[in-house]
């Protein structure tokens, strides 16, 4: 049967995922994407420890803070709009109170930078190759944080100088953690503010930096995201009404693609009860009170009593309280 679409191949991986291996997710929308995922399916990993990042200074210099063992102080925080934040940082990590802020911060750090010394896989995800640059200092900010746009000039980084830096960090990676592997993606959400002409030359930048690195260094690999995107799903379908960012749809394409060649044929059959799981913990039926209902929130209860059992990384409690709640009050 003939295909009316082309079709964008995946070689599969290498570098299996299972549930033993630690991997570490930073950047832009793919990481979050596939990131809440593997999240949501309990693998040992962790999401974006700056929150979303975009240009590849800014995941540069969080990668280069994560190997450095650099712990915020509150001279690396500002205080506009009522509340405190760093410009190293997304706005979710903002807080009216200057040493909740920082607690925040310097724990997110701590605990990414022990799982990136042990992961097997890091994840990085380029959103655009434009950045926004504070005229007061020339630093190079992750987020404006809604300050005016008069303190700050959009720049296009040069690939160059991406590939220049680049370089430097994945020398230190791999001192910093010597087993590792690197997998690049670009994140197929568009960034039309820079117009469509602006956009392709930002998003044709970071696959061009990508595929210099890729000469450079054995250790990387690159996840055709974008292309997905634009080459084998190329149809407003599969966008949200803003006709920019990924619909579900297309987020569950590809998860498929990604499992297929990254998910270790061994963690499959605990990645499909934990799904199962996670679907009866969200089954309400009409009548919450039956005896019948209180018996298969119970069995349920004891497959995840038998998955902690195989994988005892796996943090369920969300799910457990979940359904305590529900046998305590049935009709919550």
């Amino acid at each position: 049967m003939k295909l009316f679409r082309t079709i964008v191949d995946v070689p599969e991986s290498r570098h299996k995922i299972d549930y033993e291996t630690e991997s570490l997710w930073i950047g832009s929308c793919f990481t979050e994407n596939i990131g809440s995922r593997l999240q949501s399916l309990k693998f040992p990993h962790s999401v974006n420890p700056f929150g979303i990042l975009y240009n590849p200074e800014s995941i540069r210099r969080s990668l280069t803070i994560l190997t450095s063992g650099k712990m915020f102080t509150g001279d690396d925080l500002r205080y506009d709009n009522n509340l405190w934040y760093s410009f190293s940082h997304h706005s979710s990590y903002s807080h009216p109170d200057k040493d909740l802020c920082l607690a925040k911060i310097n724990e997110s750090i701590n605990h990414a930078s022990r799982l990136l010394r042990e992961a097997k896989i890091l994840f990085i995800t380029l959103g655009t190759a434009r950045a926004f640059r504070l005229n007061e200092t020339g630093e190079i900010v992750s987020n404006c944080h809604k300050l005016p746009n008069t303190l700050f000039s959009h720049i296009l980084l040069d690939t160059d100088q991406i590939v220049q830096s680049y370089t430097s960090l994945l020398n230190s990676l791999k001192k910093f953690n010597p087993g590792m592997q690197i997998v690049f993606t670009v994140s197929p959400v568009r960034h039309w503010k820079d117009g469509a002409t602006g956009n392709q030359i930002s998003k044709s930048t970071l696959i061009m930096v990508i595929a210099k690195l890729r000469e450079m260094f054995n250790t990387i690999s690159y996840f055709p995201a974008y292309e997905i995107i634009m080459d084998e799903l190329r149809d407003y379908r599969f966008y949200e009404e803003d006709m920019l960012h990924v619909n579900k749809q297309a987020v569950d394409y590809i998860w498929e693609k990604f499992s297929e060649s990254f998910i270790s044929p061994s963690a499959f059959p605990v990645l499909k009860e934990i799904m199962a799981i996670k679907q009866g913990t969200e089954h309400r039926p009409f009548n919450p009170s039956t005896e019948q209902y209180r018996h298969f929130l119970t069995k349920i209860l004891g497959r995840i009593a038998a998955v902690e059992s195989l994988v005892p990384s796996a943090d369920f409690s969300v799910e457990r309280a979940l359904i305590r709640e529900y046998l305590d009050n049935p009709f919550r």
